[in-house]
């Protein structure tokens, strides 16, 4: 994997726009592993806490966001990170966030589906076992060999991101501690999710998990399912599903945001998520 890192710049220079005293505004750190599960180089979008080191003997938790690209949630879900970490608020523990950028996410993100309209809407689906083996074998690993990381780790995912999150809760809760779950495309290949019997719900689950789920008033979502669904009913059938464990190890808070919708749930979703996640001290 070869680590080529550039600087992200918050705003684009213009040269017609700077005084001679303008200076670039540095967010965080673009990366690149290469994935040989993918076949091709994905950029990470990297923020490392006030105070990070190399050199000290401080670990950080990671956030992994999904949909990371600079041009995407890198920027405003950093902002809510280091905001909730400020001294004289000291919500969030200082942690590292790592923006995934897409190259594909329907591909990405997806699993095959069983509905036909689907597999024509979307070609290039399915792909997303593929890509939870990129994130446990290879991303997860870089990221532990190349930054300050502790055991602790988070993943958030938007829209067809919070299917994938939904999927990794599902069938490898053990990569990350939290799961920060937005508006999830639970009605892809006709809500075969909520169909499922994760492990997570067994009596014999031992591994601690909190998972947010926030939703806006958002309508039915789907290309010609047999069954229409509705995106807040599908989201609260999961967290239904999710309440019903027969273990008492993972926690969930159902959010419904009807002010929202589908375009605009997110930021405020990941401010509500850190409130309950992190209760005040």
């Amino acid at each position: 994997m070869k680590k080529s890192i550039v600087f992200l710049l918050l705003i684009s220079i213009n040269t017609l726009a700077q005084t001679k005293n303008a200076k670039p505004f540095v967010l965080g750190y673009s990366d690149e592993v290469e994935s040989k599960i993918l076949s091709e180089k994905r950029t990470l979008n990297v923020y490392l806490p006030e105070g990070y080191k190399a050199n000290d003997t401080i670990h950080y938790p990671v956030i992994y966001l999904l949909d990371g690209g600079a041009d995407e949630d890198f920027i405003h879900t950093v902002g809510l990170v280091q905001y909730n970490t400020f001294s004289w608020i000291n919500r969030v523990p200082p942690s590292i966030v790592v923006g995934i950028a897409n190259t594909d996410r329907k591909r990405d993100f997806t699993f095959p589906t069983s509905v036909d309209a689907e597999k024509k809407r979307y070609p290039s689906s399915g792909g997303s076992a593929k890509f939870i083996e990129f994130i446990e074998q290879e991303l997860q690993p870089f990221i532990a060999k190349n930054y300050k990381a502790n055991r602790q780790s988070t993943i958030i995912g938007q829209s067809l991101g919070g299917l994938l999150a939904t999927q990794i809760l599902f069938e490898k809760p053990e990569l990350f501690n939290q799961y920060i779950i937005i508006s999830p495309s639970l009605w892809w290949s006709d809500g075969a999710l909520l169909k499922q019997n994760p492990a997570i719900l067994s009596e014999n689950f031992t591994r601690k998990a909190q998972v947010y789920i926030g939703v806006g008033k958002e309508g039915v979502w789907a290309s010609t399912p047999t069954t229409p669904h509705v995106m807040e009913l599908d989201a609260n059938l999961l967290a239904d599903k999710i309440r019903s464990a027969k273990n008492k190890n993972v926690r969930v808070y159902f959010d419904y945001m009807p002010e929202e919708d589908h375009a605009t749930s997110s930021h405020p979703a990941v401010f509500n998520a850190f409130r309950l996640l992190y209760p005040k001290k």
